[in-house]
């Protein structure tokens, strides 16, 4: 729980003193009936009391770019004074969790703090942030306890009067009710709670957030249009959803959308060292570029081919921290798997230095990466193509004729990489044709992917058949990988005067592993390559 729902001594993060405190939010948001009251909730099940926590004053002014970028990826930036946890306030939206966000805190002054500054950086890019819209909102506050007096959500009433800034003076004042979930708790219980204030007549609010409602009543106050997402490109969240009609182009540029909200959404969760970011960044990286190499038919390569080869300078450097935290939990589990009695030498102590300074050093990397004017020149770029993109004539073709098209060739373009690499006999140059056939699954697949919503099942089939493809050669380029530091490890322990004996098994593992997912692939690949996976698609 946040704001002044939350007890001082109950908040947790990942910062002290000065520095920012993390933790995630999951909560709902209701318009309040028209005379404000709330409904009894004692008969929610669970609920074995409601204790009355008061009334609390709050003040926040919202801070955005002129365009309301932030707003825009339901991004929000806030000044608050009142209430336990006064101070700065970034809210992230989860992009795997609903109803859930991200909330990041800093210490009252009186400018945006740069460590907040850094994690909207690639919303914001070089735009300044000024006060956009400020909220004075009354809380009244009741805590939802279970029968042994723990906290399971705190219900607000929140009284609301919003005043936009900056000279137009437009305002906006409603009631709403707010349900945040505590820490630990079955987020089931929202729907309990829903469920009894619908009973009510109490319905969800339309508006994601207080500034989103703000912005738009505000606006419709001064008689001016929102604005909100109309920045420089058009983006997702607030503004820039757009539902594709029937033809090629608007299903591909909605997948090219979609991952270029994906790829921002990632951006402050990397910067932030979360789990998986990395990964998630980079998939979206890839997927944006393996949509520009696949559709080539509905966008110009001239102008796409220049962003994707940004695109896959990017994702390597991402690969850097990507691939070590794979390779880093691929060895230990392997080390953990070795029986003491084959374990000769330092093996652990010698893994966590080659674990550790690699990790350094691919974080110190990213973090560079990200805090690049490349980098930022690439988000510019890829915003400028999709507000006006390089459609060709097949664009304005339907998608059910133009996309199976499309897939029948990537299905074409991987089965002359697999079979290629099959004829091969074991050994360097087939696992380099492997890899090769690995890169070409997943264009496949992501290409599948993007066709699923224009062609459903069929296209479902398909990504999820080549998907099985890609992974199985993902496990065996991991073992590749993994035996080229095994065996530098093993090098440097003989060099250092260790047993280099760990580091043969662990050596002679792997490459049975590699062996293994070689005899799997015929009968992987056949499943994909089946006559009706093809049929489906017209093929």
């Amino acid at each position: 729980m946040a704001d002044t729902k939350r007890d001082a001594d109950t908040r947790h993060g990942s910062g002290t003193g000065t520095d920012p405190e993390t933790e995630q939010e999951i909560e709902r948001k209701y318009d309040a009936a028209a005379d404000g009251a709330l409904p009894d909730l004692g008969g929610v099940t669970g609920v074995a009391d409601v204790a009355a926590h008061g009334v609390t004053d709050l003040d926040a002014v919202y801070y955005d770019t002129a365009d309301e970028r932030l707003a825009a990826a339901s991004v929000t930036l806030r000044r608050r004074t009142g209430g336990a946890d006064e101070g700065w306030h970034l809210k992230l939206p989860v992009p795997t969790a609903e109803d859930t966000r991200q909330e990041v805190r800093a210490p009252l002054s009186d400018d945006v703090p740069d460590a907040l500054r850094a994690l909207v950086r690639a919303h914001v890019r070089d735009a300044p942030l000024t006060p956009l819209v400020r909220l004075r909102t009354a809380r009244d506050v009741r805590r939802l306890l279970d029968a042994d007096g723990d906290p399971l959500a705190d219900v607000s009433v929140d009284s609301v009067l919003a005043e936009r800034l900056g000279g137009s003076g437009g305002t906006a004042a409603w009631t709403e009710i707010e349900v945040e979930l505590a820490d630990g708790r079955d987020p089931a219980f929202l729907d309990a709670v829903e469920k009894k204030l619908r009973k009510a007549g109490v319905r969800r609010s339309q508006a994601p957030s207080k500034l989103a409602r703000a912005l738009a009543e505000t606006a419709a106050a001064t008689g001016r249009a929102a604005d909100t997402g109309k920045g420089p490109a058009p983006r997702g969240g607030a503004g820039g959803r757009r539902e594709p009609d029937g033809t090629a182009g608007a299903h591909v540029l909605a997948y090219l959308r979609h991952q270029r909200d994906a790829l921002l959404a990632w951006d402050p969760a990397v910067r932030q060292e979360l789990p998986d970011s990395v990964h998630k960044m980079r998939v979206a990286t890839r997927r944006l570029r393996s949509t520009f190499k696949a559709y080539r038919k509905v966008l110009d390569r001239a102008v796409t081919d220049p962003v994707g080869e940004e695109l896959k300078w990017l994702a390597a450097e991402l690969g850097v921290d990507r691939d070590h935290e794979v390779l880093t939990e691929r060895l230990t589990a392997a080390v953990d798997g070795v029986p003491r009695t084959l374990l000769l030498g330092p093996v652990h102590a010698r893994l966590r230095v080659w674990a550790v300074a690699g990790a350094t050093e691919a974080r110190h990397r990213t973090t560079t990466v990200l805090d690049s004017d490349r980098y930022l020149a690439l988000l510019d770029r890829l915003d400028a193509l999709l507000a006006d993109p390089p459609l060709r004539k097949a664009a304005a073709a339907p998608a059910t004729t133009v996309l199976p098209k499309v897939l029948l060739k990537e299905h074409g373009r991987l089965t002359t990489r697999v079979e290629h690499a099959l004829a091969l006999a074991p050994g360097g140059e087939r696992d380099t044709a492997l890899h090769e056939a690995r890169k070409a699954a997943k264009r496949a697949r992501y290409a599948g992917e993007a066709a699923v919503p224009a062609l459903g099942r069929p296209a479902r089939r398909f990504a999820k058949r080549v998907k099985a493809v890609q992974s199985l050669l993902g496990g065996h380029q991991d073992a590749v990988v993994a035996r080229a530091t095994l065996r530098d490890l093993a090098v440097q322990a003989h060099a250092a005067g260790e047993s280099a004996y760990t580091w043969g098994l662990l050596y002679g593992r792997e490459e049975a592993t590699a062996a293994a997912r070689e005899r799997e692939l015929p009968g992987v690949w056949e499943r994909a390559a089946r006559a009706k996976v093809r049929a489906a698609l017209g093929g």
